[in-house]
């Protein structure tokens, strides 16, 4: 998209840039004073011609909308309902229905309006909790029987500063125990939370304007997908083109989940995923740069969180983290060391292993192409290097020579792929059919274009399976979908992440703006977006897909279907796949690994629905200890079914790898791998006996 787009957009801004800007006032608060300036103005009436003109959508910004962007910013601000009172609520509904005609005219004084309203109950809850710990936290009586909700999405407004007192003296109560059951001294939990108050009293008093006018139009913008956002300029270089932070320092994505920074994924062969000890979903609490303090980060903002993670290559960065294998409410933290580097190509690369399995009585040998990533070294390439790397060429390298160790058959491991280059979906996916469409790009007009693989053969024919997982996105899903609409190979493992749309960076006069231009389809029309692939066979989650993908991100574009780009033939698969089924629940139900994934998932699903906690003390200690010894039976339920050695507690420091996840010397002890070999055997053998017949 060229920078001519935003044209026709900055003679309107520059057509009303004399909008008078209301005068500050007087008032003890450093933020008071803080108003809109004519640049982002200028920018926010960029922002809303360019949505209107090019975002994939095209929805219109009325009255409907505007009460969305007025809910999106108040949740954005205040998500568990502790700051704002009923009375400010009451207030701000006069604007309820006005924000589409306020940003068409460049008015941005009620998004400042409401953002100051916010710091100032942020420095008034601040202050009690200050006053409160100054009593000291041993005054605090844990013996009495009161509790709190912890989730507060949809908790009605507190009436009045009284109500929020009360909220509040629980919120800090509960702080403290939750660090006394992470077993923190008295002493140190009192230093602790003064010092992360007092930072963020301190950090109010630095707000500038752009980070009120960032808020804001985020507000606005996001009500259109989660993937469009505008883009302060001093925050446009941090962030990666899939709604979060790609930080070359330690290779995880990053975002904000309420107080917390929450990692959504990790980049493959990054430093945090060779650590082994960071996982999805996992909170980071705290920042040290290497035997440095520890920076207690809970309630900053993503960006400032990222500027302490980066750092010189070489360079240590220590992380607090609270880990996602833990109880909801089980504050018990680990320290990581992870050294910053930049993830190399070559570790990236699709590796080969074989499987030797026992199936029915025989002996088989199954290729395993293991693809991290879609990966193009575009430099090289660029520049006519005949020995240039990418997915595609390896893939091939490697079909071949398991082909001269004849395998009856080869399993694509994706799991964690999340994506990389389209191109390399595509040529990746013409490894495997004779010729014709790979991926459907529908534009913000309509228009379709259509990616298609032209040489003619497949270079691969034999049998296949493609195994996938939560965090299968993106390349990995096109790649996917594609061996499933051509039923190329069964598809086996978990619902991918369902990430199907295109997004591109457009300049504005003050900072950028990413916005959603198009959207990925399938070759059988189904959009990959929202609910991803879905697998012919489906293995136990180990990640809640309630906390990660598409589908957990608010305002996510849908699921739809266009006219598909090739005919529907016969599925050789269909007829097979209520057996296959039948056949793999009978070889799981009492496999340890798969159980142990089903029990693990389940017990996270029913802690995150009890949202009350007692702050009873004795009562919260035995409600951890039974939620502690539920963990520790199913991992050594699993243990003792391997013949491994049993646990007496459970492990902090060094969270034990789940069974996907683990490090594995040989294939066959990776019990996700094994399971999809036997399924393609299975089908192997039932098509074999039709085909008798």
């Amino acid at each position: 998209m060229k920078r001519s787009l935003i044209s026709s957009a900055l003679a309107l801004a520059l057509s009303v840039s004399t909008l008078p800007l209301h005068a500050a006032t007087t008032s003890p608060n450093s933020w008071d004073a803080l108003q809109p300036d004519r640049e982002q103005v200028i920018a926010s009436l960029n922002v809303v011609e360019l949505l209107k003109r090019h975002h994939y959508n095209k929805p219109p910004l009325n009255d409907a909308r505007s009460v969305k962007i007025y809910e999106g910013y108040l949740k954005l601000l205040d998500p568990a309902r502790m700051y704002f009172t009923a009375g400010d609520i009451a207030e701000f509904d006069k604007w309820r229905t006005r924000f589409d005609d306020l940003l068409k005219s460049g008015d941005l004084e009620p998004g400042f309006a409401i953002y100051k309203r916010h710091l100032d109950r942020l420095e008034e809850r601040l202050e009690f909790a200050l006053a409160m710990l100054d009593k000291g936290v041993d005054s605090i009586d844990f013996n009495v029987d009161e509790t709190l909700e912890t989730d507060r999405e949809k908790a009605p407004w507190a009436k009045d500063r009284a109500a929020l007192d009360d909220l509040w003296r629980k919120r800090v109560k509960d702080e403290v125990l939750r660090l006394k059951l992470a077993k923190k001294e008295p002493k140190a939990i009192q230093e602790l939370l003064v010092k992360r108050y007092k930072n963020q009293l301190s950090r109010l008093d630095q707000t500038r304007g752009e980070d009120i006018f960032q808020a804001y139009i985020n507000a606005f913008a996001q009500t259109y997908d989660p993937h469009t956002q505008y883009l302060s300029p001093d925050n446009a270089e941090n962030f990666d083109i899939n709604m979060s932070l790609s930080l070359e320092g330690i290779g995880a994505v990053l975002q904000s989940d309420n107080e917390y920074v929450k990692v959504v994924r990790l980049v493959p062969a990054g430093p945090a995923e060779k650590s082994k000890q960071v996982a999805p979903a996992d909170k980071i609490v705290g920042v040290a740069q290497g035997d440095g303090e520890m920076v207690d980060v809970i309630g900053w903002r993503l960006d400032e969180v990222v500027k302490l993670i980066r750092g010189p290559k070489g360079s240590v960065v220590r992380l607090e983290v609270i880990p996602a294998s833990n109880a909801p409410n089980d504050q018990t933290s680990k320290v990581v060391s992870i050294t910053r580097e930049a993830v190399k190509l070559e570790e990236q690369a699709a590796k080969k292993s074989v499987l030797n399995l026992e199936h029915d009585g025989s002996t088989f040998k199954l290729g395993v192409i293991e693809v991290p990533a879609f990966y193009l070294d575009f430099k090289a390439f660029r520049a006519g290097d005949p020995e240039y790397k990418s997915t595609t060429r390896d893939v091939k390298k490697l079909l071949s020579e398991l082909q001269k160790e004849k395998v009856d058959g080869v399993v694509i491991d994706l799991r964690n792929n999340g994506g990389g280059s389209l191109q390399e979906a595509t040529e990746l996916t013409g490894l495997f059919i004779d010729q014709g469409p790979t991926v459907l790009v529908r534009n913000s007009d309509g228009r379709v274009d259509v990616l298609a693989d032209d040489s003619t053969g497949a270079y691969y024919t034999g049998p296949m399976a493609v195994l996938v997982n939560r965090l299968s996105a993106s390349a990995s899903e096109i790649f996917a979908g594609a061996m499933q609409d051509y039923h190329r190979a069964l598809i086996i493992g978990g619902q991918t992440f369902g990430k199907g749309t295109v997004q591109t960076i457009q300049p504005l006069n003050h900072g950028e703006l990413k916005l959603t231009l198009a959207k990925f389809y399938r070759v059988s029309g189904q959009s990959t977006q929202h609910q991803g692939v879905l697998p012919d066979i489906e293995y136990p989650s180990v990640v809640d897909t309630k906390q990660i993908g598409e589908s957990a991100l608010p305002e996510a574009m849908p699921w739809d279907s266009i006219r598909p780009a090739i005919k529907p033939e016969l599925d050789p698969f269909k007829p097979f796949l209520a057996e296959l089924k039948a056949r793999h629940d009978a070889r799981t139900a009492n496999n340890p690994d798969f159980v142990y994934s089903r029990e693990r998932l389940a017990l996270t699903q029913a802690l995150m629905k009890d949202t009350v906690v007692s702050l009873n003390e004795a009562k919260r200690r035995a409600e951890q200890s039974d939620i502690e010894a539920k963990q520790l039976a199913m991992e050594n339920t699993r243990r003792k079914a391997k013949g491994e050695e049993l646990l007496k507690e459970l492990k902090t420091e060094d969270e034990d790898a789940l069974p996907e996840e683990d490090d594995k010397t040989k294939p066959e002890d990776d019990a996700y791998l094994t399971e999809t070999g036997q399924i393609l055997l299975d089908y192997l053998g039932l098509n074999a006996a039709l085909a008798k017949h």
